[in-house]
């Protein structure tokens, strides 16, 4: 087993390390004290950290604290880790120490190594990688770099594209008339397409606030090092950093305009998780009236058919379940959870740092990355393909007792309720009740009064008295 191992030395002696990682001891240390969820850091974390050790190469070349040699090395062993190609290299637990430390050295460990191996000279992780650093500033800053990349690469795409989805099902369904319902109660009747207009608009409205909350996440703690005050860092350190990040990921990255407040609370992390959140509340409304419209096919509402993607049932044949309606609200209860958990970790601000930043960042990427690609399946495999069954949507409309609200300033509230609860009674439509109590044999109301009052299409585009 010995030849399985090399041994790797820090500030607390010896440690043994598996022969060919490019990782050294302090990254062995937190693998082996933190052996709780077997979750890493996400893809998009990585290269975030990747993107910061590159610009911090550049501009300390350009401040005079590395060399030439030392900084290209650094750059391109950067890239490296930018475009994810040595993930497997971070095995440490996101349940770790608060501020990140432990996933900083890792990360500097790495591109040493490599680094090392590309200018043939030794790399010091901490003298050359970390330069002007602080884990403190860093890896807060990468969270940030992350979460907005995943933000514009997976969540916005996927909300937009459900967005569109539903809007052209708005104007497919605009003609298609049905029952409303509240309280999950027969209701006025309502166009399907007014229906879906409502749920276009939630999405619509989410992609807002997400949109709102970047300009805070934008912002990076990057120069604060330690506590916010900046020590160990050359003057105009972070101002460039930051500008280099800006260009090489094209995204508006901006200096945070108080490093204190940077460090020391993570705000902007529980702003972008509480926006996404509602977007998930949003979803799962949308999904559950999917559900409830396409329940049946015999015994259910039936006003909706959804795609059939695979069978439902392991005993049932024939059966097909609304299974990415369901796979959708599954994934809006997960960003529920994770928004709680963010909150809390956010109120642990104690003094000059939050120390739950690993958490924070694990849940807020994994909330972005789900509802992104929920909102983009959703679409494609249930909004795209529904079917609007117009002779039951229709039936229903006309079989609710609530049509019977137009005859209110007509007859009375009161005559309207009687004819109403004789219709349930007796299992007869509206217009039968009000004939078969003698409404219209009185003089009442006309039968084409009746019938004009009783046109349910009519009753989803009101004229306004």
């Amino acid at each position: 087993m010995a030849d399985e191992f090399r041994i790797e030395h820090d500030t607390m002696g010896e440690v043994k390390v598996p022969k060919d990682a490019l990782y050294a001891a302090q990254t062995q240390r937190a693998v082996q004290n933190f052996p709780i969820s077997g979750k890493t850091l996400s893809d998009h974390h990585i290269a975030a950290l990747g993107q910061v050790k590159r610009a911090a190469a550049i501009a300390n070349l350009e401040l005079g604290v590395i060399d030439e040699a030392t900084s290209k090395a650094i750059q391109q062993a950067a890239e490296e880790v930018i475009e994810n190609k040595h993930d497997q290299e971070f095995p440490i637990d996101i349940f770790q120490t608060g501020s990140g430390t432990s996933s900083n050295m890792n990360t500097n460990e790495v591109i040493a190594t490599l680094a090392s191996h590309i200018k043939g000279q030794t790399v010091h992780p901490n003298d050359h990688v970390n330069a002007s650093q602080s884990s403190n500033d860093v890896f807060p800053t990468s969270i940030h770099i992350a979460s907005v990349q995943a933000v514009n690469e997976v969540l916005l795409p996927g909300l937009k594209k459900l967005e569109a989805s539903l809007e052209k099902k708005a104007e497919e369904f605009k003609d298609v008339v049905k029952s409303g319902r509240t309280h999950l109660m027969d209701a006025t009747p309502i166009m399907l397409g007014q229906e879906f207009s409502g749920y276009a608009m939630q999405i619509r409205n989410g992609i807002a606030r997400i949109e709102g909350a970047l300009p805070r996440l934008c912002e990076l703690p990057l120069g604060g090092t330690a506590v916010g005050t900046g020590i160990n860092t050359p003057t105009g350190f972070s101002q460039r950093v930051i500008e280099l990040i800006a260009e090489n990921t094209g995204l508006p990255f901006t200096e945070a305009p108080n490093h204190f407040e940077a460090q020391a609370a993570q705000d902007s992390l529980v702003e972008m998780s509480g926006a996404i959140r509602t977007v998930a509340v949003s979803l799962v409304k949308i999904c559950n009236d999917l559900r409830w419209m396409g329940s049946g096919p015999r015994t259910g509402i039936g006003e909706l058919a959804l795609p059939d993607l695979q069978p439902g049932s392991s005993i049932m044949p024939g059966k097909v379940n609304p299974v990415v309606p369901e796979a959708t609200v599954m994934v809006a209860a997960q960003v529920i959870g994770n928004d709680s958990t963010i909150a809390f970790a956010g109120a642990q601000g104690n003094f000059d740092l939050l120390v739950m930043l690993p958490v924070m960042a694990a849940n807020l990427l994994e909330s972005i990355n789900i509802v992104g690609n929920a909102a983009a399946t959703l679409a494609e495999k249930t909004v795209d393909g529904l079917k609007a069954n117009v002779e039951r949507c229709k039936e229903l409309a006309e079989s609710s007792p609530s049509i019977v609200t137009p005859l209110n300033r007509i007859i009375g509230y009161e005559a309207a309720s009687k004819i109403a609860k004789h219709a349930v009674k007796e299992g007869i439509t509206i217009r039968e009740s009000t004939i078969d109590l003698g409404f219209v044999e009185r003089g009442e109301i006309s039968e084409q009064d009746l019938d004009a009052a009783l046109d349910v299409a009519s009753m989803t585009h009101p004229k306004q008295k």
